[in-house]
């Protein structure tokens, strides 16, 4: 007996269910979720789009299939998308957006996926929804199409092939309220406490500093007086080598303040009466 022939036969009903690689992780331009769909990982990509696994709050999974910016942008192309997400069966199509999102890019979830029990039938589901999401995007860059003919001149390439970003998505209202688990959320509002309490110590600590310190006086007040005079001396004399002026000299002006002068000592009084100059 040969060693061939000493091994057991394996049984169809004995062979384990195939293994299905994990999918990658998600990068900083992919979508956090589309539709009702919460995206959780990469599958695959290409020139056309991006295939993810996706689940729905509720738990049910899904294979979601996307165009890519460069894809999204093109008419041709997103034509070519919708009639392939067309021709698959009604059941097969879990949900999509409108054909008439000018501005977003194109996707379809395809299923339905059991929950992963370990049996060969989950797994052919999620394959079946995965050969699906990758046919819609081989329409769509049309790399299964036969060639006819010979093959002449330079090879066929589409423009937008070197724009393979995520295409446009929205997402309102926002997801990330319902993204968070319980364990987030105790993070977060213990960095809100621990901001609020940071801020608490700083208001004290200025309380401390300045509770003591005492009042500004204020700068003193300076007088400015009500009214000023603006004097006008008149010289009465002409300045030198000009000669002797004719004519009247005009009079001095004595400014009047309001403020009584007093008479120069040794002085008396001078009349004013025209006999008392006789």
């Amino acid at each position: 007996m040969t060693a061939t022939e000493s091994q057991p036969a394996v049984q169809p009903d004995d062979r384990p269910a195939l293994e299905i690689p994990d999918a990658l992780p998600l990068q900083p331009e992919d979508p956090p979720r589309v539709g009702e769909f919460w995206l959780r990982g990469r599958l695959g990509a290409n020139a056309a789009g991006f295939l993810y696994t996706a689940a729905t709050e509720d738990g049910r999974d899904a294979i979601v299939a996307m165009m890519t910016e460069g894809s999204a942008d093109d008419a041709a192309a997103r034509e070519r998308f919708v009639h392939a997400v067309d021709e698959l069966p009604d059941d097969a199509v879990l949900a999509h957006n409108g054909s008439d999102d000018g501005d977003l890019a194109l996707w379809a979830a395809f299923g339905p996926i059991r929950a992963d029990d370990g049996s060969s039938a989950a797994a052919d589901e999620r394959l079946l929804a995965e050969r699906r999401g990758e046919d819609v995007l081989s329409a769509v860059l049309m790399d299964r199409i036969p060639q006819p003919g010979k093959l002449r001149g330079p090879d066929f390439r589409h423009y937008w092939e070197n724009r393979r970003r995520p295409g446009l998505f929205r997402i309102w209202p926002l997801p990330w309220p319902n993204a968070l688990r319980p364990a987030s959320r105790w993070a977060l509002a213990f960095a809100l406490l621990t901001m609020a309490l940071i801020m608490a110590l700083a208001v004290f600590l200025a309380w401390l500093l300045f509770r003591h310190a005492a009042p500004l006086e204020p700068e003193p007040v300076i007088p400015t007086p009500s009214s000023t005079t603006t004097v006008t001396v008149t010289p009465t004399t002409p300045p030198p080598g000009t000669g002797s002026t004719t004519g009247p000299t005009p009079p001095s002006v004595t400014p009047t303040t309001g403020i009584p002068t007093p008479e120069p000592s040794g002085s008396g009084s001078i009349p004013t009466t025209p006999g008392s100059k006789l």
